[in-house]
């Protein structure tokens, strides 16, 4: 994961990716200066041409406002050119975000025991746009309007020092102030956005469940939840509108005082001789057309825009994925590869019944177990602590007599490979797919996994190994999508494999194809069953069956387990039954 500052995540991540992006900000000034020129310009060609036309030179009054063509020309090129810069700083900066937004959503549902609250993942991406949304809207007009004013005070400082101190005063002031009332304005905007992700929380959740709330008579109520967030959310407003009210005021102290002065002034200026009425018309030319919309305008900015930017950054960085620390010293992983369990027990709450209770076997390197049992009886619990994906309550897993949680995590990722029943693809080709653990695999590797589980039919009908698939695998069926999976760990170098139902979506015939072919590759595999045919197949059957737990082959099971027996039966008599139907407790 990218290292990020010192401060809150999101402006440091946004700081991070302006600075890489230098050589494009650099541009982006460049072409601003150009852009500036007729602002610069303005106040001191139309100051000389009101002094020509006032002694009869017409001729040349015309000629230096004329230049004001040219320079203007070459203003709107530099905003043309500017387009493409403002695009090569800005789409970079939202991918960044919107990556880690991901990594901390993922983590997040990693380390969570409930369901994962899709609405705030849509909320957090929406965010992210409108980030990229005020950045490029800061970008494109507030660069504008800030290169604008100080072009406007520069050329003001070269046609008239005096009105240009006292503007330069009152502006500064402006700004000063501006700067006192930001972050009690930061602080209303963080409200009021908590208060609108409350109200689309609570909507979210009136509109899931409206169909339950109407079976309740209970649509008043939910009704009453979303309309007290509405409540709340326009108070809020309210106390924003109220806070940013005095910002309207800086507008005239910087802007419209200064013009308001200059004109007080100008009889005094004009008989000392300290301008002339074409420096007073320059003057006013810049305080009039440039400085005061300009100031407006940069207000306007950091009442709504920038305010909006900030908040909106720190909240998205508390959505980030924490830093990755680095791994801590721990054991390298062993040369051998037989798994052990001692005395394990694992429950999901403090005062919740044992999933798994006091649980002990080992399963040999090379061994090929199958695990089966009822529907929630922890199979997949089973499955998770194996991978050290969960940690037990009590007892140890001992993976070559090194307990788990004791190697390193990317040791232990290495060396022990999980395939969940829910199967992922990455956007991105095959072949990058299939590769993604192992990326030194060589053609003949990625033909020989290809064959093993059976990946050839999708490779046929997609066109190859580069053939590109969306995210998730939008364009594959459940069943393709666990091929994928399959032949992903096939080259891992993982020499531990747990399949968890990870065959579900596929028939018999492609199931028994990808666990041969795994019972067959280097390594111990264990099966948590979908079908008893996998049990069939493999060395040894665990049978959970509640607090009571069954070892041994496929046909001592079937002569000393009722449940067993049962369940085999089922099938047999070409029912289908799958391992799930296994009742909780035998008859």
């Amino acid at each position: 994961m990218r290292r990020r500052g010192p401060g809150s995540p999101g402006p440091a991540l946004l700081r991070q990716e302006l600075w890489a992006r230098r050589r494009a900000l650099a541009r982006i000034a460049l072409w601003s200066i150009v852009e500036s020129l007729p602002v610069l310009l303005s106040g001191l060609l139309v100051s000389a041409a009101t002094d020509r036309f006032l002694t009869r030179d017409v001729g040349a009054g015309l000629a230096l406002l004329a230049l004001l063509l040219p320079t203007a020309a070459a203003g709107a090129v530099a905003t043309n050119r500017l387009f493409p810069w403002l695009a090569a700083l800005v789409e970079p900066v939202r991918d960044a975000f919107l990556a880690e937004v991901t990594k901390g959503a993922l983590l997040a549902a990693t380390r969570s025991t409930t369901r994962l609250d899709t609405t705030s993942v849509a909320r957090l991406t929406a965010q992210v746009q409108t980030v990229r949304n005020i950045l490029f809207g800061l970008l494109r007009t507030v660069r504008q309007v800030l290169f604008t004013f100080v072009a406007a005070l520069v050329g003001l400082f070269l046609l008239a020092p005096v009105v240009a101190s006292a503007t330069a005063v009152l502006v500064a002031l402006a700004f000063a102030v501006i700067g006192l009332l930001v972050p009690k304005l930061a602080a209303r905007h963080r409200t009021l956005l908590l208060a609108q992700e409350e109200v689309a929380g609570r909507a979210g959740v009136a509109f899931e469940g409206v169909r339950d709330a109407v079976a309740c008579a209970a649509q008043q109520r939910a009704a009453a939840e979303v309309e007290r967030a509405v409540d709340d959310e326009a108070t809020q407003a309210l106390a924003l509108a109220r806070a940013t009210t005095l910002t309207r005021l800086l507008v005239f102290v910087g802007g419209q005082l200064p013009l308001l002065m200059l004109l007080v002034a100008t009889p005094g200026l004009l008989r000392s001789e300290s301008l002339t009425v074409g420096e007073v018309v320059g003057a006013a030319t810049y305080l009039l057309v440039s400085l005061e919309p300009a100031l407006q305008r940069i207000v306007g900015v950091v009442v709504s825009w920038a305010l909006d930017l900030v908040v909106s950054l720190r909240r998205l960085g508390e959505a980030f994925a924490e830093p990755e620390p680095a791994e801590p010293d721990g054991l390298p992983a062993p040369d051998r590869y037989d798994l052990r369990v001692e005395g394990l027990t694992f429950t999901y709450g403090a005062h919740a019944d044992p999933v798994l209770d006091d649980l002990s076997l080992t399963i040999d390197e090379g061994d090929h177990l199958a695990v089966v049992g009822s529907s929630g009886i922890g199979k997949s619990t089973l499955a998770n602590l194996l991978a050290g994906l969960l940690v037990p309550c009590r007892g140890a897993i001992r993976l070559g007599g090194v307990d788990v949680t004791r190697l390193r995590e990317s040791e232990l990722r290495r060396t022990l490979g999980l395939i969940p029943q829910e199967a992922y693809v990455f956007a991105g080709t095959l072949r990058e797919n299939l590769t993604y653990l192992a990326p030194d695999a060589t053609e003949r590797d990625l033909v020989d996994a290809v064959a093993a589980v059976g990946l050839g039919p999708l490779l046929s009908r997609l066109g190859g190994l580069d053939a590109r698939v969306g995210t998730g695998g939008a364009d594959l069926s459940q069943g393709e999508k666990q091929l994928v999976a399959l032949g992903r760990v096939y080259l891992s170098p993982a020499r531990v494999v747990i399949l968890d139902e990870a065959t579900a979506n596929l028939d018999p015939v492609a199931e028994a194809r990808a666990e041969v072919a795994f019972a067959a590759r280097p390594g111990t595999l264990v099966v948590i069953a979908h079908r008893i045919t996998s049990a069939r197949r493999a060395e040894r059957v665990l049978l959970l069956d509640g607090d009571r737990v069954h070892l041994g082959t496929h046909d001592e099971l079937v002569r000393s387990s009722s449940s067993y027996a049962e369940l085999v039966g089922w099938w047999d008599a070409g029912g289908t039954a799958t391992a799930s139907r296994l009742p909780a407790r035998p008859g």
